[in-house]
């Protein structure tokens, strides 16, 4: 029987280290090819860059490793680090923006029960399914109105306000046991007070978990800056790739794989908490 129970448990982990391979595959393909002379890259991937029909010989390791491709990016475009850095004004603004706004909310949403609480937060609900698309255009109207567009402001703004944020904290709060509150209240803390000492220290791996997936969400946003920012100069980093020309695939590569470090770093800093809040509303008394 325990035999059986480890053959079992051991099928599952292989299964599970197939399904990861498949995660990890494209960023490894990635990784190399940003490693890789411009000759070799070419070679290996003359049909998706457009310069020939010859099959693709991926490869998970360079034959000849060249930093030639991240010195071109890191040390030669301007244009990259022009993009960098607005991107780093659109979206840690629009991140503390949420937290702001939309933790207030939320504590709001969890602990008082007032008329239209659930109306305005099905409100909230439908706002966070729906797709960018079809608020695209009233969004764009209501900038223009403010005089918003082609501003950094018209990203920061919209995200702010943001339903998702909401959402996930709002969960994160409510798990608090009420046990802990009332104790909080004998103790002379008015409702403010058990907001900042009790809701946002046990609330902290759901606001974390909100603004993590804020940041990743706004650091590759692509129809946004599109349609509300008609200049480049005020384009984000994950509109840099779309406009590397064909002849340059190394240094879209190195490109791609730098913009994907942040990201990760700030999940691999934040996966503890990302859990956490996943499974706050498992939480009992």
């Amino acid at each position: 029987m325990k035999k059986s129970l480890i053959k079992g448990e051991k099928g599952i982990l292989l299964l599970l280290f197939g399904v990861c391979l498949l995660v990890w595959i494209p960023l490894l393909l990635m990784t190399a090819a940003a490693l890789m002379p411009e000759d070799e890259l070419c070679w290996r991937y003359l049909s998706p860059l457009g310069l020939g029909q010859a099959p693709v010989k991926a490869a998970l390791l360079p034959s000849y490793p060249s930093a030639e491709a991240l010195a071109e990016l890191l040390l030669r475009s301007p244009g990259f680090f022009v993009m960098f850095w607005n991107s780093c004004i659109q979206v840690v603004p629009m991140v503390l923006g949420q937290l702001l706004v939309g933790a207030p909310a939320a504590w709001a949403f969890a602990r008082f029960r007032f008329p239209g609480r659930k109306l305005l937060f099905a409100v909230y609900v439908i706002l966070m399914v729906l797709p960018f698309q079809v608020t695209q255009v009233s969004s764009y109207l209501v900038l223009d109105r403010l005089g918003l567009l082609d501003s950094h402001l018209a990203l920061i703004v919209p995200g702010i306000w943001a339903a998702l944020p909401v959402f996930i904290m709002e969960r994160s709060f409510e798990a608090i046991p009420e046990t802990l509150l009332e104790a909080a209240y004998l103790d002379g803390a008015g409702e403010w007070g058990a907001f900042f000492h009790v809701g946002l220290p046990l609330g902290y791996p759901g606001i974390v978990t909100a603004l993590l997936l804020s940041f990743i969400e706004g650091w590759n946003g692509l129809e946004q800056p599109l349609t509300y920012l008609k200049d480049k100069t005020l384009w984000p980093l994950s509109l840099y790739l779309p406009d590397i020309a064909a002849d340059k695939g190394a240094v879209a590569f190195a490109a791609a794989l730098v913009t994907c470090l942040l990201p990760v770093l700030v999940y691999l800093n934040c996966q503890e908490e990302l859990e956490q809040g996943v499974a706050a509303s498992g939480l009992k008394e």
